[in-house]
């Protein structure tokens, strides 16, 4: 299959893929959740700002989590892991600052629940902003390139031989 084949998805692939890309972003979440929840009343609940460091630690767990499952069953993609993650990083080393920053500036003297409202709110748009890196740009070209989505043209092919 070419490159171009494999980045072509019929309509009910794209919406398969956003939805396991939803699926696997929504247990990063959780674990976004309870990495803050954790840093924020364990680690930093003396700190003054204690928002930046706790968003900032369960971001970077989160992500881990996510790019590691999304590129092994959402994208199926053989790509080189490295250039994948370093393309990640990139992006990350955008959305990172500024989520850091709008973050602390919502909830500066604000109450805890603002604090959450925030983090909600930022998940979203990362989950947004970051599928759409991903599938236009960090997998474009390798999609249904893996041994998983190989397996399955080869259960494909013979079934239809069948």
């Amino acid at each position: 299959m070419s490159d171009t084949e494999q980045s072509k998805l019929s309509k009910k692939e794209n919406i398969l893929q956003m939805v396991k890309f939803g699926l696997f972003s929504a247990s990063a979440g959780i674990i976004e959740f309870a990495v803050f929840t954790l840093m924020s009343l364990l680690i930093f609940k003396d700190s003054g700002s204690k928002y930046g460091p706790s968003y900032f630690i369960a971001l970077t767990a989160s992500v881990i989590w996510n790019f590691t499952f999304n590129r092994k069953f959402t994208f199926k993609s053989a790509a080189n892991v490295p250039l994948a993650m370093l393309q990640v990083f990139g992006y990350y080393l955008v959305f990172t600052p500024l989520s850091v920053w709008w973050g602390a500036a919502l909830t500066t003297g604000q109450s805890t629940l603002v604090e959450y409202l925030v983090l909600g709110g930022t998940m979203l748009v990362n989950l947004v902003t970051e599928y759409l890196f991903q599938r236009f740009v960090v997998f474009r070209y390798s999609i249904n390139t893996n041994d998983i989505a190989e397996k399955e043209r080869a259960e494909a092919a013979e079934a239809e031989a069948e």
